[in-house]
């Protein structure tokens, strides 16, 4: 006996000497009568022995056949048991991902990126959660998040020629992929149109704006711009959701940024409020992960995945292709 037996024709052999003839063993398993007759073909051949006596009423198993009945249970079991463990060992290894999400998910494409990872060969498990930028980067940096969304104003030498080659933030710490070079907006009350029409930064600093987490992509934002020029406006009220700025600023109290697909079904009804036409605030939408775990094969898919989500092909740091900008609207 060169090899072992198949567990099929076990599972025929012990079958037929349970049922006792070839029809009924082949309707247990499922399996056409020739089929079943070559198993136990094949395994007498392979064994060398003879395992059933043929009967006018069936089969008999023959003295050898009886000694191997019980090792072709066990066989079988083991079998069973091997597949078994293998699958349970193989959900094991099912690999994790703890994103950190901001903004709204049809914006940022979060459900296509999830599904494609939930789908994927290694069946990613996807741990969401949801917070603002500045937070989000800071539990990467603290290894409680895996990757993340992250927003910061677009490199002034990208905003001609847009390009999504990858690029690194805090001293190289942080290594993002941005996925979209989109504008933020700055709306008034409809009542304030002088004040804000024709202005630079410099007078809009002098207007009330709308509060919003400290460690919000709306906070870094304006600081950034308002910071140089010397004093931070005064700000009131207070909210961190993106649909409440635009009412807030519509109540006629303050001034707020606010994302063009954000605008854009407002602007087509009656609205309260007006966009300040000189100036903007142009942004990357970005997927961002620790520098050192860039090339982790979880990182590296999840990368990839919300690339294709974004239909981006890859880029390498520096040596990407240039688009020209794209404008968020109706993402």
């Amino acid at each position: 006996m060169s090899e072992l037996p198949r567990t099929q024709a076990l599972r025929c052999f012990i079958t037929v000497a349970r049922e006792g003839t070839v029809s009924r063993a082949a309707t247990v398993l499922g399996l056409t009568q020739p089929a079943v007759s070559l198993q136990l073909k094949a395994l007498e051949e392979s064994t060398g022995l003879q395992l059933f006596n043929r009967t006018p009423n069936g089969f008999a198993l023959t003295e050898a056949g009886a000694a191997l009945l019980p090792l072709a249970h066990k066989a079988v079991a083991a079998a069973s048991d091997f597949r078994t463990t293998a699958e349970q060992l193989k959900e094991a290894q099912r690999g994790t991902l703890r994103v950190g999400t901001i903004l709204d998910p049809e914006f940022t494409r979060l459900g296509p990126f999830v599904r494609s990872l939930a789908t994927s060969p290694q069946r990613t498990e996807v741990f969401l959660r949801h917070g603002v930028s500045d937070d989000v980067l800071a539990q990467i940096g603290r290894g409680e998040l895996d990757v993340g969304y992250y927003v910061d104003a677009t490199p002034a030498d990208q905003l001609v020629h847009h390009s999504y080659a990858e690029r690194s933030i805090g001293d190289g710490r942080y290594q993002l992929a941005p996925l979209l070079c989109y504008d933020y907006r700055v709306i008034a009350p409809i009542g304030w149109s002088d004040r804000v029409m024709g202005k630079g930064w410099a007078e809009l600093a002098e207007l009330p704006w709308i509060a919003t987490p400290t460690h919000s992509g709306h906070r870094r934002l304006l600081d950034d711009i308002f910071a140089p020029l010397g004093a931070l406006p005064k700000r009131v009220a207070y909210t961190d959701q993106e649909e409440s700025m635009v009412d807030f600023v519509e109540s006629g109290i303050c001034l707020s940024l606010a994302r063009d697909n954000v605008l854009a079904p407002r602007l087509s009804r009656p609205r309260h409020f007006v966009v300040a036409d000189k100036v903007k605030v142009t942004c990357d939408l970005s997927f961002a992960c620790l520098a050192a775990r860039r090339h982790e094969a979880a990182i590296a898919q999840a990368f990839a995945a919300v690339r294709a989500a974004w239909n981006i092909k890859p880029a390498v740091t520096g040596a990407g292709p240039t688009r020209t900008r794209k404008v968020a609207k109706n993402v």
